[in-house]
């Protein structure tokens, strides 16, 4: 059997308008303190991939506009809609308050794997993202509800942020597309 490669044409994506009127993905990504515009850019992109309610952007993480940033999010930071919000604690402990359900990514005591993760249905969900090198600030973790780990087998103690965004965004995608929700 032959595969054609399709043409972005033939790809049928929605137009930003069409984007900022669907119904999103219940979950928001909060990024702490990422300092490379390239890993903020395809953040950006991953979301708009699976229509991520929103992204708040922490710390030093830098904002667009930007042309690193631009770079790689490829014209997402028109369609994902995002905030900048300095103190990740502070937004945190704000969310929770609304009833957002609030979990970091990270490497700690007591995390739960990705794969056995599921979310409340009844609430919406955010998950935080940390620096490259020191990770999800301890402060930050101390107000989520939990932490999420992505099990890894390999010699390295980490993925890369926009790879960790990207695994991350799918599972919850497909297990919020499975549910029917």
């Amino acid at each position: 059997m032959q595969h054609r490669k399709l043409k972005n044409s033939e790809l049928d994506r929605k137009s930003i308008p069409a984007f900022k009127s669907a119904v999103k993905t219940p979950l928001i990504l909060i990024l702490d303190n990422i300092r490379s515009l390239n890993n903020i850019g395809s953040v950006f992109r991953t979301a708009d991939a699976f229509l991520i309610e929103k992204i708040y952007l922490c710390g030093i993480t830098a904002q667009p506009p930007h042309k690193d940033i631009q770079k790689t999010a490829l014209g997402a930071t028109a369609s994902v809609d995002w905030e900048y919000i300095e103190d990740a604690k502070a937004l945190v402990e704000d969310l929770r308050k609304e009833g957002v359900e609030v979990w970091a990514i990270e490497q700690a005591e007591g995390a739960v794997h990705l794969q056995n993760f599921t979310a409340p249905a009844e609430k919406r969900t955010a998950m935080i993202l940390g620096n490259e090198v020191k990770g999800v600030q301890q402060e930050v973790i101390d107000v989520a509800n939990g932490v999420i780990e992505i099990p890894q087998e390999g010699t390295k103690h980490s993925l890369n942020v926009a790879v960790t965004t990207g695994v991350v965004c799918w599972d919850f995608y497909q297990k919020f597309i499975a549910t029917g929700d």
